[in-house]
């Protein structure tokens, strides 16, 4: 009773002032696009932040880097190469044009270094051409921000002539800036394809035209407020937001705002029909609709919010982003929709309705004696454990994919072919190996005989995945002495180039089998007594990908316990809730496996992209715990007054078209991300996307209500449903 009467308050205080609610939120919109940086304003994501700033590559590179004056490894290389081979004159072009690099750029913004190396030397066992390419690695000052990076290399590669067979730029950190750039550029194609998307939607839904302009009014005022409001308050905490956030603000924005105006739209339309007034029922419909919005969106917040329990910075970021945008759509739908109703009545519904229809609808008119025979039907006890049986078994099925499900960094396979930096890095694989653009670097500290360091070489270059090593053995023409064995014999290192791209599953695996074996190699080798350690851009994956399957453990838990006690609390129950939640997390489980199906299996890609699993786990979730307490909630209020089997046959016919308009509408905000031409985005617009119709059309539809027919009342323990309030005690509830 206390909730009730909160909620009957909450509604006549939003409706009441209306004509204040309003301008405030038009105010405080304009207010966030005058005053508040905006997120487009931001940098992209540093490399840094995509990897865990305790992981043992950091601290071996950083050993590594004390102990030799020359780095072995770059994150951005010039690419250059003719099939037909390259001149002398070419080669001897490069490497004057390094030399001169490295004299006369040595600041802390500019290249600090150039180190070109050609296949025409021989000395890279297991190059696949010979005298074709030439790659100039390009090292910088530890003060050189990822754009200026990029910047310098562009102006170190204009200098090539025309006849140098440049192909262009490559590497880990042009290719994060590429992305960045892609993301920027088809920006405004999404947040375009996404409104269309709710107009078209939401306007034949309802047969309107004022239901989806409202509905996009709203967002819009959310997204305004949410733009400004998540860069500021980063700012205030000090924590770095990528300009990245912004399309699946946009995504998620749309999408949530468009679920709760069609609940709040639903019953709306319904009650006018019935006979009530714009005011009375934009506050009944209000009191009724608010606690079910509440609730979802505060599991939603809550749940996006857990992402700061992970170990990366990336999703330390994109964690509070997508929880403020979360909280900043719930708070403008309950309010804005609310007040909107009550002063346009009727006309938001035109012209699917029309003025003198209002009052003529019963409630009869609003049920389907067809629907609700289903109903029936498939909650029988029989029909529903056998639908229990069935959809379990689909979800099972389709979770088989994870069992090859493999994570890997996307950065430049996952760029349009068509894309420089793509372009460059098939180039320099080609012409050497795959894992040419960023060698996995071996240091040993401690006394070792020259024999037994080669020998060490050569047991490396004999392990599987291995395509050739560089170290002690080799005599490179114009390299100091020391680039392998520290002139006083404490250290040595190797370069250990992989047959396959450097920062894919496959060579994260090719490392992983190297890292175990290593002891082994160094004891045969003669080396007990020193220690080693492994660096590098494989390396850091590696330890990427360990530390999100580490941190999905956490977070899911947090996630987890965070849609349960809001479940509990909402369904005053401990049953039900346990497995509403089993079912959406079996439902990403199907997800991802048929994600990995079809992008692995039938695309042809290596891996996904090692944050997508993780992060479309969280939301989808949190998203499924929403539509679980539209649809349970609506159940739970009909066992008010009716048995269990015809409350179900009730309740679901009732919620389903909310929920399948809804769910459509949020699918195809997630699936817009895929305009966008990135592996990663892709991936997670499709995982996203189907994700939410999993949820719509076979969880919530039929194995939720079979599962609370299987159960009976059993779902409600420890509580119990009370009877519903007479006329004289509440405001008339309503059914969206």
């Amino acid at each position: 009773m206390i909730r009730d009467s909160l909620t009957r308050l909450f509604a006549s205080v939003t409706v009441g002032l209306r004509w204040l609610v309003i301008p405030a939120w038009i105010a405080a919109a304009l207010a966030s696009v005058l005053y508040l940086p905006t997120l487009g304003s931001g940098e992209p994501l540093a490399l840094g932040g995509l990897v865990p700033k305790d992981a043992e590559a950091l601290r071996v590179g950083e050993r590594e880097a004390r102990l030799f004056q020359l780095p072995l490894t770059a994150d951005t290389v010039v690419v250059q190469r003719d099939p037909n081979g390259l001149s002398a004159k070419v080669q001897a072009r490069a490497l004057a044009r390094a030399l001169a690099a490295s004299k006369s750029q040595q600041t802390s913004t500019g290249i600090a270094f150039a180190l070109p190396i050609s296949n025409a030397l021989g000395i890279f066992p297991g190059s696949r051409e010979r005298g074709t390419t030439v790659l100039t690695y390009l090292f910088f000052g530890t003060q050189t921000t990822l754009v200026d990076r990029v910047a310098n290399a562009g102006l170190y590669a204009s200098r090539i002539g025309p006849d140098d067979a440049l192909v262009g730029i490559t590497g880990p950190a042009p290719a994060r800036l590429k992305q960045y750039e892609e993301i920027d550029s088809h920006l405004e194609l999404v947040e375009l394809a996404t409104v269309l998307l709710i107009l078209i939607v939401v306007g034949l839904t309802f047969r309107a035209l004022g239901a989806p302009l409202l509905t996009l009014f709203v967002a819009a005022i959310a997204f305004m407020v949410s733009d400004g409001l998540i860069p500021w308050v980063g700012k205030q905490l000090d924590v770095s937001v990528p300009a990245e956030v912004e399309p699946l603000v946009v995504a998620l924005t749309l999408g949530i705002v468009t679920d709760y105006a069609v609940f709040y739209l639903s019953a709306y339309r319904r009650r006018l029909l019935e006979g009530l007034d714009r005011v009375e029922a934009a506050r009944v419909v209000t009191a009724r609709v608010t606690p079910i919005v509440a609730t979802a969106g505060l599991i939603v917040v809550l749940g996006t919010a857990s992402l700061l329990v992970g170990e990366l910075e990336f999703f330390r970021a994109f964690g509070p982003a997508l929880a403020l945008t979360a909280a900043v759509s719930l708070l403008v739908s309950i309010t804005l929709v609310p007040a909107l109703m009550a002063v346009l009545g009727w006309r938001i519904f035109w012209p699917g309705v029309r003025k003198h229809e209002l009052g003529r609808a019963s409630p009869g008119d609003f049920s389907s004696p067809v629907r609700e025979a289903a109903a029936r039907f498939v909650t029988a006890l029989p029909v529903a454990l056998v639908l229990v049986v069935l959809c379990s078994s689909l979800l099972l099925l389709a979770a088989t994919g994870l069992s090859h499900t493999r994570l890997g960094f996307r950065l430049i396979n996952g760029l349009p072919s068509d894309t420089q930096e793509w372009r460059a890095a098939d180039a320099a694989g080609r012409g050497f190996s795959p894992g040419i653009l960023s060698p996995t670097i071996l240091l040993i500290e401690g006394d070792a005989s020259r024999t037994a360091l080669v020998r060490l070489e050569q047991e490396l270059g004999e392990q599987e995945g291995v395509a050739g090593v560089l170290g002690p053995r080799e005599q490179i023409p114009h390299v100091p002495a020391d680039v392998f064995v520290k002139s006083d014999g404490s250290a040595a290192r190797f370069a250990v180039i992989f047959d396959q791209s450097p920062l894919e599953s496959g060579a994260i695996h090719d490392f992983r089998r190297l890292e175990d074996r290593l002891p082994g190699l160094m004891r045969n080798a003669g080396l007990q007594g020193t220690t080693a350690g492994l660096t590098g851009q494989t390396a850091l994956a590696s330890e990427t990908v360990e530390a999100v399957v580490g941190s999905s453990l956490r977070v899911g838990i947090a996630v987890v316990a965070v849609n349960f006690i809001l479940l509990a609390l909402f369904l005053r129950a401990l049953v039900a809730p346990l497995y509403l939640l089993a079912v959406s997390v079996a439902s990403v489980a199907a997800t991802l496996g048929l994600t990995t199906y079809v992008f692995e299996d039938l695309l042809g890609h290596s891996d996904l992209t090692y944050y997508v699993p993780f992060a479309a786990g969280v939301l989808l979730v949190s998203l499924g715990s929403d539509y679980n307490v539209y649809v349970v909630g609506r159940i739970w209020d009909e066992l008010r007054e009716r048995p269990l089997r015809e409350a179900i046959a009730v309740a679901v016919p009732r919620a389903s078209k909310a929920i399948s308009v809804a769910g459509i509408a949020l699918a195809f905000s997630f699936a817009m991300l895929a305009i966008v031409p990135l592996d990663g985005f892709r991936e997670f617009a499709f995982m996203m996307s189907v994700g939410v119709l999993l949820e719509t059309f076979l969880v919530r539809s039929l194995l939720i209500p079979s599962l609370i027919s299987a159960f009976g009342r059993t779902s409600m323990w420890p509580g119990r449903v009370r009877r519903r309030p007479e006329p004289d005690e509440v405001a008339e509830p309503v059914s969206p």
